[in-house]
């Protein structure tokens, strides 16, 4: 038999043949979500193609995880926490459920180089001058920005740059006061860490074991994260080895775990809190 389109006036055909356009165009844009989503969160992992649909589907709000290269004594792996805050981002950003993540940026500041100074005294660590991080900031939000996302949230993992977080932050956001996209410079992520030390306070754990850098604390977030990158056969002498401040022998995968769960339960909430004005 005969198509019966055949049988309309050339402008019913035409009209008919748009209007099959459009509902392939709806069907497959459903099939491409889909399949887009199956890739995660991470934006490395994702096609442009992919992004610029997850971008139009609502996922407007973009993690930039901050990490450092940097010593972490005999016990632990210089890249901590690059991979911790990987890890850590991905799970905030399945949370939320409308967010993907940005690269890591394992360059940040750390100490002066020539002479050293800070972190920089021991092998391993990798330090840029915190004008070239702020410049690294600015140039990745504005990115961002350009691509659709509405909602950029920086998420630092170590405390010596939070300030300049918080001064890129606000800067663009005065620049940007006319528009509709904000950065968001929020301390819950990393100030969950004093959350996380009272917490162990509680349960007997010492200020000394609990420490700053390397300690109790840092170590069972690292176990709960990126084991691969704990030496737990170093772990004995580890509090004697300069650069470290805390005793990690009693730290656990257990008690990493409590800590992670702080972290990803405040964060997400103060990103939904922040971001609340674009709620449908």
């Amino acid at each position: 038999m005969r198509d019966m389109t055949l049988r309309l006036p050339h402008a019913a055909r035409r009209r008919a043949a748009t209007v099959a356009a459009a509902v392939l165009v709806v069907a497959l844009a459903g099939t491409s979500t889909a399949a887009d989503t199956a890739h995660g969160v991470l934006l490395e992992d994702l096609t442009s193609i992919e992004i610029a649909g997850r971008v139009r589907g609502g996922a407007t709000t973009v993690l930039v995880p901050i990490g450092g290269t940097e010593q972490n004594g005999a016990h632990m792996a210089v890249g901590k926490h690059n991979a911790r805050v990987k890890v850590l981002a991905e799970r905030i950003a399945t949370r939320l459920g409308n967010a993907l993540v940005a690269p890591v940026l394992a360059y940040v500041p750390e100490g002066g180089i020539e002479p050293p100074s800070g972190h920089m005294r021991h092998a391993g660590t990798l330090s840029i001058p915190s004008s070239a991080f702020g410049q690294v900031l600015d140039g990745t939000a504005r990115s961002l920005r350009a691509h659709g996302f509405q909602d950029i949230v920086f998420l630092g993992d170590h405390g010596g740059y939070q300030a300049e977080e918080r001064s890129v932050a606000a800067r663009l956001n005065r620049e940007w006061a006319r528009g509709t996209a904000r950065v968001h410079a929020l301390p819950e992520y990393y100030d969950s860490t004093r959350g996380f030390a009272q917490w162990l306070r509680s349960r007997g754990y010492s200020d000394a074991e609990i420490g700053v850098h390397g300690g109790l604390l840092d170590t069972a977030l690292a176990l709960a994260t990126v084991p691969a990158m704990v030496r737990t056969e170093r772990l004995a002498d580890a509090s004697t080895v300069p650069g470290i401040t805390g005793d990690p022998r009693r730290a656990t995968v257990e008690l990493g775990n409590a800590g992670v769960e702080m972290i990803v339960t405040a964060t997400t909430e103060a990103i939904r809190t922040s971001t609340r004005r674009r709620a449908p």
